[in-house]
């Protein structure tokens, strides 16, 4: 019993998926609406990330909210962890080190100096994230309507654009 429904589950995800990416949206607006995604992942919001992703989907109609939604399980709280911490690395890098802060000893005085570098590494590597993720994704969805596109090509020129012959004649 619970494996069908796993299977249906699963059927009924494949077959949203094969619409969205094939009937509703074309590959740039599922890339886009992905790319989209991963940039609102990416930075730190607390939460609200999936709040932006709802008022989105509602506001914009071309949105596509299963490429976008899908950005979440790429860049899941677990990933995230390792996103921040290059995050300030990067920050780090580019603004030179928290004055008075070692690793050992961090003090709430220096919140603003830590914040301002975990925001503008992750504000870059968003950027770039959001941009190799466009590119990704259209390819993947190209590829994908090619696929769809040559099944029904080679389907159409066997069977023949008028239906199957008629032998008995």
């Amino acid at each position: 019993m619970i494996l069908r429904r796993v299977g249906t589950l699963f059927d009924r995800v494949r077959a949203e998926l094969h619409r969205s990416f094939t009937e509703e949206y074309s590959s740039r607006e599922t890339a886009g609406s992905f790319s989209l995604g991963v940039f609102i992942t990416m930075l730190p919001t607390l939460g609200t990330g999936l709040l932006a992703f709802v008022v989105l989907a509602w506001a914009f109609e071309r949105i596509n909210r299963i490429a976008m939604f899908a950005s979440v399980i790429v860049f899941n709280p677990v990933v995230k962890w390792g996103v921040y911490g290059t995050s300030f690395t990067l920050g780090t890098f580019i603004l030179g080190p928290v004055p008075g802060v070692s690793p050992s000893s961090v003090s709430l005085a220096a919140g603003p100096a830590i914040v301002t570098r975990l925001v503008i590494g992750n504000l870059i590597l968003a950027c770039v994230a959001a941009g190799v993720s466009y590119v990704a994704a259209h390819r993947a969805v190209a590829a994908y309507e090619r696929r769809e596109l040559g099944v029904v090509s080679a389907v159409t020129g066997t069977v023949g654009d008028d239906g199957p012959a008629d032998d008995s004649e």
